[in-house]
């Protein structure tokens, strides 16, 4: 078992959320205008005091910063839609906005809804964490693919010293409490400031699991809940991780029949050549990095991140074939800085997975994980095993994982694309089972992450604007 860090509260705690108006008392909601940068026209926001640990309700407080897309139509509203962009780690101040304007959520269902934004415990407006990291430090919470045992035991020295910089940085205090049982009781903190009595629910990929969890612990408290793309009863723990070798196996033969159907890249003019060239690439990389420094694990890893839309293929074909013929690869821009720490988002996210569960935390666990794993998904599986830092993370978790049962309301339904690289359907399958009678699973014969609204399916968005709207699942399970 890891040792538990003493967390002392410090003036650290000061690092605390952006300009917002006055915070809002429990039952009351005070609206006014939003944080620099958070737009779009009827969005008004607020902040709430909430218990840092509550096990101590009365003792710490920080700040949860909400945002509120009213009902335009009053006389339809039924209450109030919580929402979760995923991550852990993702904003969600602007996405009721986000919803109305560029994803096109049908105007029934904001007729029906005043809808919520949230950005979580640690996250952004909202009282951030921080582990101090450079951009170069920790590029992503995914593992890196290991070639042999030496590189999982290279990646374990990288994986300590940032869990020691998160148990140091000045947002120590908060590290133990970010958690995604907090968080559901921070959503049920917002239900009880709205004055509302039950809340609906809309999450996407790590959201799934918040909305789960919430529904768990407060059953008779939700109303509607709708899954997008599930991580499975256990959200983001060591086995999920692994789950991206099988996600991305399921996914690449969309990309492969893709750059097969298209000469121009000259990636192989059958899937089964583009498969080989896959591994072709990787091994090239592994033995020499590309003259941009492109190795085989940033190759695997590039790839990976471009399988969740299919918009994303033309781009990552062309890297391909730049690689294949030792030409520069395009390199993205970066976003301008704002106050919000650097690497909050990798940072919150790993505190969020870190907290949730026991991690395994001998590094030669990880050795024969990445063993099985590289013959069970040769395409990613030795990068999904690998470690990361909550081997070594500060803390013990401060309570169980909340176990998702059946006992509850029958109101939830999970929509899932088939192929889905992140979330793999067997994770949303294993979810339908744990919620069993609570629940309706809807699949969707497509690849990429995220169905509803993202992926032009009228059988997943009919049936998922239905739900929102009247309540009515299908009797049964459901394949688009």
């Amino acid at each position: 078992m890891r040792k538990f860090i003493p967390i002392v509260f410090t003036a650290a705690l000061t690092l605390t959320a952006s300009s917002l108006p006055a915070v809002a008392a429990v039952g009351t909601v005070d609206w006014g205008p939003c944080p620099e940068g958070i737009t779009g026209a009827g969005l008004e926001c607020s902040t709430l005091e909430v218990p840092l640990d509550y096990r101590n309700p009365d003792g710490q407080q920080i700040e949860l910063a909400i945002s509120r897309l009213a009902s335009p139509n009053p006389e339809k509203r039924r209450g109030v839609l919580l929402t979760n962009t995923g991550g852990p780690g993702g904003e969600g101040l602007a996405y009721p906005a986000v919803l109305r304007d560029s994803l096109e959520l049908p105007q029934e269902v904001l007729d029906s809804y005043d809808v919520i934004g949230i950005d979580p415990r640690g996250v952004a407006h909202s009282t951030p964490v921080t582990c101090d990291l450079e951009p170069e430090q920790w590029i992503t919470n995914i593992p890196l693919h290991a070639r042999n045992p030496a590189d999982v035991t290279a990646q374990a020295e990288q994986a300590k010293l940032v869990a020691e910089q998160c148990g140091k940085s000045a947002s120590a205090p908060l590290l133990p409490h970010l958690t995604t049982a907090n968080t559901a009781r921070d959503l049920d903190r917002v239900r009880e400031a709205l004055g509302e009595s039950t809340v609906s629910y809309f999450g996407r990929s790590y959201g799934t699991y918040l909305g789960s969890v919430y529904t768990t612990l407060f059953p008779h408290r939700s109303d509607r809940f709708l899954l997008d793309s599930a991580t499975g009863p256990g959200g983001w723990d060591a086995s999920f991780s692994r789950k991206f070798g099988e996600g991305f196996e399921d996914r690449f033969p969309d990309f492969a029949e893709f750059a097969a159907a298209r000469p121009e890249y000259g990636l192989g003019d059958t899937p089964a050549k583009v498969t080989a060239k896959y591994f072709d690439l990787a091994a090239r990389l592994d033995a020499k990095p590309s003259p941009q420094g492109v190795n085989g694990q940033v190759f695997r890893q590039v790839t990976f991140a471009k399988f969740y839309f299919d918009a994303e293929f033309p781009s990552l074909a062309e890297a391909w074939h730049a690689l294949d013929t030792g030409k520069p690869v395009p390199v993205p821009t970066g976003a301008a800085g704002t106050a919000v720490p650097s690497d909050n988002y990798l940072a919150s996210q790993l505190h969020v997975i870190c907290n949730d569960s026991d991690w395994p935390e001998s590094v030669g666990t990880y050795q024969r994980n990445v063993a099985i794993d590289r013959i069970r998904h040769p395409m990613f599986g030795a990068a999904a095993a690998n470690i990361t830092p909550c081997a070594f993370w500060p803390s013990e978790p401060v309570e169980p994982p909340v176990k998702i049962t059946g006992r509850g309301p029958s109101n939830v339904l999970i929509v899932h694309n088939l192929r889905d690289p992140a979330t793999p359907l067997s994770g949303a399958r294993q979810l339908r089972q744990a919620f069993g009678d609570r629940a309706r699973l809807v699949t969707a014969d497509q690849g990429g992450h995220l169905a509803y609204l993202y992926l032009d399916n009228p059988c997943v968005h009919e049936v998922s604007t239905k739900f929102l709207v009247t309540g009515e699942r299908p009797a049964k399970g459901t394949a688009c």
